[in-house]
């Protein structure tokens, strides 16, 4: 199982032998507390956000510093073995699953803001600090981390790196790509790396830039240089409703349209609002078929200024009611139901999965209305919120996990999702990232030489594949299998888009 990745020295080796050798290498990188191999402290590893998919690790191990980061990778190499880097397990597409036959490298000890730097604005943090923690730490300087997902409060910075998170102020403040300045970490065989620089640019190949976001399958990364932004004098929020979702839609494109760039501009739609409302009774109106979210941030003036301009804007598209936040608290009330969806569809449905494709501003409408005729296609409730000014999707399909037709369903629900926003001219994921979630939906947005000049860079970095192997890029095996299946289902609705 899996055996073309191990050494010549490992490959006749049952797992439980496998898995005996490793232990016993790594207790002599860790100490023995540090390697959990028992099934019982290896189950929590078992997943990450995305739950339908589980799979328990060889072993886990939990390095302290990154002495022994180090250590635990050259010992993998040596053997042959796979590692998978994990943080918070807060990811939504499988990236921290565990390979059966590998290392969890778990870096949950990595929690330690190690410098905030006033002048330059910046904080030097270890790989394992939550997001939300950077801000709260930076608080008493009038500063903090712009990049807000909604698992902030628990998502580590490591983790956002991977996935180049991003949040509902990314519209306004960018991705974690545009607030990053340095990353430092390891290749597979232990090299150290470092990536940018603590100025604004470094020479040669902007190679940050591919690293954030790669998942993971690149390099082991245990420290990130962030950048830290005034906190704004002023933030006022508007919740606008809508009867009709083509009207939201078309209400998003409109405000970019006239030059605004809120804060951050989300959007909801009825069934969302539901859930949310009866969750954290964030005061939405539950008779509009759609709401939007529109911040505006800055001194006191140019907020005054900017929400009477969006206020006009939105009325003028058909907003039916409009609400502006009149203090902070009510301004956080409006966001409590934003940032609590997630947890909120978790108590109308055993499970759900988060899909993530983004689509062109003007296809808003387009895409909200083939997901509605999805749902009766598949037979499933789907809840839509998303980061509507840049596109950026996020249909929860509800299910049930313990049913394996409503699982299969789900699944055909959420690669339909997909293929259908990259026919609108988008992509597959905004933030979540690929995982195993989007590999067969890698098929249908690559070709087979686009997927190849991805795994040349994967083997750039990590020539013999061992860091979280058989994510985010397909090979040209499954892009064929996953085509043949689609063509004996009848399912190819965009013959003109690149496949296998």
């Amino acid at each position: 199982m899996h055996a073309d990745l191990l050494s010549e020295a490992t490959q006749s080796l049952s797992k439980t032998e496998l898995q005996s050798l490793v232990v016993k290498a790594l207790q002599s990188d860790l100490p023995k507390h540090c390697v959990l191999w028992n099934n019982e402290d290896t189950t929590p590893y078992e997943c990450d956000g995305l739950t339908a998919y589980r799979q328990r690790p060889l072993l886990v191990a939990l390095p302290e510093d990154e002495t022994q980061v180090q250590a635990v990778l050259r010992t993998c190499q040596r053997l042959g073995v796979p590692v998978v880097a994990r943080g918070a397990g807060t990811g939504l597409s499988g990236g921290a699953m565990p390979h059966p036959m590998g290392v969890t490298l778990s870096l949950a000890k990595f929690n330690k803001i190690l410098k905030l730097d006033l002048l330059a604005r910046t904080a030097v943090v270890q790989c394992g600090v939550r997001n939300l923690a950077i801000s709260e730490a930076a608080a008493p300087l009038g500063l903090y981390y712009a990049p807000d997902p909604s698992s902030q409060i628990a998502c580590t910075i490591g983790g956002n790196v991977a996935e180049n998170s991003g949040g509902v102020h990314c519209l306004k403040y960018g991705l974690t790509l545009h607030n990053i300045l340095k990353v430092r970490g390891f290749a597979m065989d232990g090299a150290p790396l470092e990536f940018g620089s603590d100025a604004l640019d470094a020479p040669g190949f902007d190679l940050l830039s591919v690293v954030i976001g790669s998942e993971g399958m690149l390099a082991v990364v245990t420290e990130v240089t962030v950048k830290l932004i005034p906190k704004p004098q002023l933030a006022r929020c508007i919740m606008a409703s809508f009867d009709d979702i083509r009207k939201a839609g078309e209400a998003v494109a409109a405000v970019i349209a006239n030059g605004i760039i809120p804060a951050g501009l989300e959007m909801m739609d009825k069934p969302m609002t539901a859930a949310v409302e009866d969750y954290v009774h964030a005061g939405y109106d539950l008779d509009a078929a759609a709401i939007l979210l529109c911040e505006s941030d800055g001194t006191p003036a140019e907020v005054e200024e900017e929400i009477g301009r969006m206020s006009l804007v939105l009325l003028a598209a058909g907003a039916t009611k409009i609400a502006v936040s009149e203090s902070e608290a009510e301004r956080l009330k409006f966001w409590s139901g934003r940032k609590n969806a997630f947890p909120a569809s978790g108590r109308i449905s055993p499970d759900y999965m988060c899909m993530d494709s983004t689509i062109p501003r003007k296809r808003v409408a387009d895409i909200l209305l083939a997901i509605a005729e999805m749902e009766k296609k598949y037979r499933l409730r789907c809840a839509n919120v998303f980061h509507a000014g840049d596109g950026n999707l996020h249909p929860l399909i509800l299910f049930d996990a313990n049913d394996p037709d409503q699982l299969h369903r789900c699944e055909l629900f959420g690669a339909d999702i997909l293929e259908t926003s990259v026919a609108m001219g988008g992509t597959v994921t905004g933030e979540h990232g690929v995982g195993v979630e989007k590999l067969n939906s890698m098929c249908v947005q690559f070709s087979a030489t686009e997927n190849e000049q991805m795994f040349g860079i994967k083997r750039a970095f990590d020539p013999r594949g061992l860091l979280n192997p058989g994510k985010v890029i397909p090979t040209l095996h499954r892009c064929a299998e996953y085509g043949r299946m689609l063509v004996r289902g009848g399912q190819i609705k965009h013959p003109d888009l690149p496949r296998f």
